[in-house]
Parts: structure tokens; sequence; C-alpha cells
């Protein structure tokens, strides 16, 4: 279609942006779906396990300990993970991993019936976050393969959506179960490995399709090259960066279980909705970006959308009220979202096929480590400042815990403000980058 200009000439109109674009490929609405199901399953399990070992143990470093068992394999093996991405087929990986993922939730089912000493949980735990380690480059770099290039972004913005949406029935779901049956843990745990087995079998009808496979060896330098490309890319390097530390000083869901147990007294019930919610406003987020064309200052939209993460970290850790926290959490998801779809899209766009497993793994060291010792340094920073309380403050126990939760939460919203300042100052090129769906100079104000 051509339009006529003022002058005169013809030119070719715009055009028009599909929000369904990447919906429209049998092979990546099967990926989507199966990999929705699995990440429903995983949320289950979260809350779950955050339930039965604050249950148990009454201490809110038991549940960073969780974060820190989670994290140890997703560093330990991301190099490793991301060269056997690029070196193997992608889909095969996450076949295996999900078999791996479907015994080790089966093997948590057992283990909380028979109400198995605490370790034996840790363990179970372990076993599914090496899974999760070799799974997260290998469904990451097969994204691309599964849509056309001009669609990638809408693909990227359908899975996080999807994602997001996981998060928010995953927790539901759990929140109900746990809540209506005296053996909801071990229901939670079954139901995962379901999700894990339903995952395999729509994965299993994808079509395998010619990539540009990695030839190198084993090597050190083979193994770094993903954290070297990275380094070079100084946009890409920022946005990780940024995200590294907003969630890990931010993160607030590792003591969601305190927040609902002795702080706002929403029981199981409430702590699922509390689990759901950050999704339910990601979700809100995907379909606002999927209907709208590329961003077109996406470096700045990401630096804004993290302060208002921390803004609203910041109130709900103060908050006393359950309706107000909820809307904080919306928040944060939905403001989180943002950043997240522009990463990932600059992560694959930015990088060539051959590299996206090792590149993908450095990504999702940063991921884990944010999630993850984030969790961990919340529950640490929370059991701390409950002894201060305590011990030299001579606070009630109740009164102590509340102090140490609050000034966890809060402190970790500020540190995510004052991240966003420095990286507005000192990294120029994701302030400038442009529109999302390309390699455009930067912007500047008009």
């Amino acid at each position: 279609m051509t339009i006529e200009s003022p002058t005169g000439e013809a030119r070719r109109a715009p055009p028009q942006h599909d929000p369904y674009a990447a919906l429209r490929a049998r092979d990546y609405r099967l990926f989507l779906a199966g990999n929705f199901l699995s990440v429903v399953g995983y949320k289950m399990q979260v809350v779950a396990v955050g339930y039965e070992i604050y249950q148990r143990t009454g201490w809110p470093l038991a549940l960073g300990l969780v974060g820190l068992v989670q994290i140890v394999p997703v560093l330990a093996l991301a190099l490793l993970a991301g060269h056997v991405a690029d070196r193997f087929d992608r889909r095969n990986i996450i076949l295996a991993t999900m078999a791996v993922t479907a015994l080790a939730a089966a093997g948590l089912a057992v283990v909380s019936l028979g109400s198995a000493p605490l370790w034996t949980l840790y363990a179970l735990i372990l076993v599914v976050a090496v899974a999760r380690g070799f799974s997260q480059p290998a469904r990451a770099s097969l994204l691309p393969q599964l849509v056309d290039r001009a669609a990638f972004p809408n693909a990227v913005t359908w899975s996080t959506g999807a994602f997001q949406l996981a998060f928010v029935l995953g927790p539901a779901l759990a929140g109900l179960l746990i809540a209506a049956f005296a053996h909801g843990p071990a229901i939670v745990y079954a139901c995962h490995a379901a999700a894990a087995l339903a995952f395999f079998a729509l994965l299993a009808m994808v079509r395998r399709r010619p990539v540009t496979q990695s030839t190198e060896g084993l090597t050190l330098e083979s193994l770094v090259a993903g954290a070297r490309f990275v380094g070079r890319q100084k946009v890409m390097l920022a946005a990780i960066t940024l995200d590294l530390f907003a969630v890990l000083l931010g993160g607030a869901t590792a003591l969601l279980p305190v927040y609902a147990k002795d702080i706002l007294a929403v029981g199981p019930r409430g702590l699922g909705w509390m689990e759901a919610a950050p999704a339910a406003g990601a979700v809100v987020m995907a379909l606002v970006i999927a209907h709208r064309p590329p961003m077109k200052k996406a470096g700045r939209a990401m630096l804004w959308s993290v302060a208002g993460f921390g803004v609203a970290t910041i109130i709900f850790g103060l908050s006393r009220s359950f309706p107000l926290s909820l809307l904080m959490l919306l928040l944060t998801g939905a403001l989180d979202n943002i950043s997240v779809v522009i990463r990932h899209t600059l992560v694959q766009v930015l990088t060539p096929d051959e590299m996206r497993g090792r590149v993908s793994a450095i990504n999702g060291m940063f991921i884990g480590a944010s999630n993850e010792l984030g969790a961990f340094e919340s529950g640490l920073v929370a059991s701390l400042f409950t002894s201060m309380a305590h011990d030299v403050l001579a606070y009630p126990s109740e009164a102590a815990v509340t102090f140490g939760t609050t000034f966890s939460v809060v402190s970790g919203g500020l540190g995510t403000l004052a991240v966003v300042g420095l990286l507005w100052l000192l990294a120029p090129d994701l302030l400038g980058y442009g529109r999302l769906a390309g390699h455009e100079p930067p912007v500047t104000d008009q």
C-alpha cells in the first residue's frame, strides 16, 4: 500500500503491527503451551516448599536457604549448560530435563507424605535446580528457531505473558490445595510432576530444524566465549546488570510466607494470592505491550520501570493493609515485565545463533543470581535484624519478626533505586537505546 506525501510523492505506508504474529506458528504454540504448564507446576511447588519449610521451622533464614540451594547449580553449571545448548539439540536437552524434573517432583511428594528429614526436601530441590540450570539456556535459545526474526519480539512478549500468567495460576492453585487438604504440599508436588510430563509430550511434537551449531570442543575458551561476548555488548551488559541488582536487592517474594503468617495474618490462601499478584500485574502489562508497536525508547523505559519497581517494593514493605500490599505486588510485576521483555529481546536479537546457548546461560546466571541469591539475601537480612530487634532492642518475638522482615524489604527497595540512579549516569548506551525491534541509533530528547 502506498500513500501520497504532502509534496505529491508516493511513499509506502508503514506495515501494520500484528499483535498475534508469533502465535500463528504451530511449533511456537506447542512450545508456549508446554512451557506454560511446566511453569505453573514449578510455581505451585515453590509455594508448597516455602509453606512446608516455614511451617516446620518457623525460621526466615530457612526460606532464604531454599534460594541458596537453587542458585548453586545455576552458577556452577551455567557455562557448561550454555556450551551443551550450543553443541547439541536444544529440544532434546529440554526433554531430558523435564523427565528429571518429573522424577524429582514425585520424590518431593513422597518425602512430604512421609515427613522425612528436612535435608531430603533440600536435596530434591537441588535436583530440580540442576535440571532447570540445563533447561534454561536451551529453552531461551530454542525460542528464536520457532518464529521468524520479525516476529521474535512479539514471541518474547507472549512468552513472558504466559510465563507470568503461570505465576498467577501456580501460586493461587497451590494456596487452594494446601488449604483444602491435610497433605496439600504433597499433592502440589505431584501436580508439578504431571506438568513436567505434559511439557515433555508437547515438546516432542515440535519439529526439528537445522540450526547453526557451535563446532567448538569443550575448552575453557569455549566456555567463557559467552561471557566475553556479553562484555563487548555494552547495551546488553547494562540491561542484564540492571536486572541483576534490582531484583537481588528489591525482591520481596522470598519473605511472603512471613507476611502471610505474622504480619498481614492472611494464612495460606492469602499467601497464594500474594505469590500470584506480581504475575497478574505482569500478564496485564504483557497484553498491553503485545498490542502496541515496538518501544521507541526501550532503554529509558527499562530504567523508569525498574525505578517504579523499587518504589512499589518500599510501599509493600511498609504496608499493613492486605489490599494495598496486593496492589503494590501487582505493580512490581507489571513494571518488572517491561524490563524482562526488553532484556530478553536484546539478548536474543543481538546474539548470533551459534552463541545463543552460551549467552543465554550468562543471562540465566544473572537471572538466577538476582532471584535466588536475592531470596537468600532477603532471608539473611530479615533474620539478622529480627535477632537484633529481639536481643538488643528487647522487642517481643512477633514484633521482632515484623521489624526484621520490614527492614529487609524496604532497604532492598531503596537499594534498587540507587542502582537505577547509578546506571542512569554510568550507562549512556542503555539510556539512549531506541527502537526495541531493531538496531537503531540512540534516541535523543526533542
